[in-house]
């Protein structure tokens, strides 16, 4: 019997692989796509030629006036005017705190970046009691940094904080206090006690009906009557703990079917064992749960984020308030698109961070789930 010898593999088709496959089976796989891809293809192209043309190739980025951006004879600016986010870039940052006193927050940036960094890098030692700071000592250091009148710093009042400090103040301080709260609402919303599950579903389903905007105007105008004569309660704590009872409910809503799609195995398995109910939620259900939600608890922290720009409703100035009132100025004129471009960029980034880190914390624990 004749001895046959097997031909080598062929290599695959060149409109198959690389770049070309790529393009041939995702953007041009029918005629339709292929439309579809030249139409898009040309609208990005045109936008993106005349940012580059507009914001870049023909602006002014240095300059101290509005004088250092020329405008032709019709009164319309050839580009962008940048300078004007330069000039007013302390404002926009620091608000109105008081500028021989801005270390101080440059150091609280600092310290929660730098906290931060050292949480999200896999390799960090020690990384729990960096957390543990992070949560327990850094507030304290934020908030006697910030405040003042103690350990021999100036007291700055609250109302003279704003820009993008007072932004981060309100979303960080939302996000930390409105997990553990939604996590204890959730809990009470399915636990077997009906007064304790009366009330977290009559608080849970109140605060989600009521728009945040008249949650502010609640927490700014309604919260004091609630207070003993001659208490006084600063702005910006209000506004906290509306945005804090407002979010906590939302995020209880995301716990709470993260504990729906624990199979109830996991229960009757941890009451074989004769774990009690806490111990049953903390080192069982929970973290399970938790891993389910991720997607669901950082959409609720994008949202929060976003949301802090409707404290301009009641007095407080934050990012987004400072730009608006700064392209009022009737010394700049024409510079709205330059000042709303600065917020987007400025909001985009820290959106997509916690975006993009979230989808790796999913990657890290999915274990199982695909």
């Amino acid at each position: 019997m004749p001895k046959f010898t097997p031909l080598p593999d062929l290599p695959a088709p060149p409109n198959t692989v690389g770049i070309r496959g790529w393009l041939r089976s995702n953007l041009f796989n029918s005629p339709l796509n292929s439309i579809v891809t030249i139409v898009a293809a040309y609208i990005v192209v045109q936008g993106l030629w005349w940012f580059i043309d507009w914001g870049v190739i023909n602006a002014n980025l240095i300059g101290e006036t509005r004088a250092d951006c020329p405008v032709d004879a019709n009164g319309e600016k050839s580009g962008a005017c940048w300078v004007f986010v330069y000039t007013r870039l302390e404002q926009f940052i620091y608000g109105f705190y008081p500028p021989d006193q801005i270390w101080r927050i440059n150091i609280v940036f600092i310290i929660f970046a730098l906290c931060i960094g050292a949480l999200v890098f896999e390799k960090t030692p020690w990384k729990n009691w960096i957390a543990g700071f992070t949560l327990l000592v850094f507030p304290f250091i934020a908030f006697y940094l910030l405040n003042g009148d103690a350990f021999g710093l100036t007291k700055v009042d609250t109302h003279k904080w704003g820009g993008f400090t007072l932004t981060l103040v309100l979303a960080v301080t939302g996000i930390v206090a409105s997990l553990p709260i939604g996590i204890l609402l959730a809990l009470g919303r399915r636990s077997e006690m009906p007064i304790i599950r009366s009330i977290c579903i009559v608080y849970i389903e109140f605060w989600r009906g009521v728009p945040l905007i008249t949650v502010l105007f609640m927490a700014s105008v309604m919260l004091p009557l609630f207070m003993s004569a001659g208490v006084e309660t600063d702005k910006l704590v209000r506004a906290l703990i509306g945005i804090i009872m407002f979010q906590s409910a939302y995020m209880a809503e995301v716990v709470r079917g993260g504990l729906q799609a624990i199979p109830k195995g996991q229960y009757e398995a941890a009451q074989a064992l004769g774990l009690s109910y806490w111990k049953t939620m903390t080192f069982i259900i929970l973290p399970q749960a938790l891993k389910l939600m991720i997607p669901g608890i950082v959409n609720t922290f994008i949202s929060l984020f976003k949301d802090t720009s409707l404290v301009l409703i009641i007095g407080l100035f934050d990012l987004l308030a400072i730009v608006q009132s700064a392209i009022v100025d009737p010394e700049w004129p024409q510079v709205s698109v330059e000042g709303y471009l600065f917020v987007a960029l400025m909001f985009w980034v820290f959106c997509f961070g916690m975006s993009r880190y979230s989808q790796s914390l999913e990657r890290k624990l999915s274990t199982g789930h695909h």
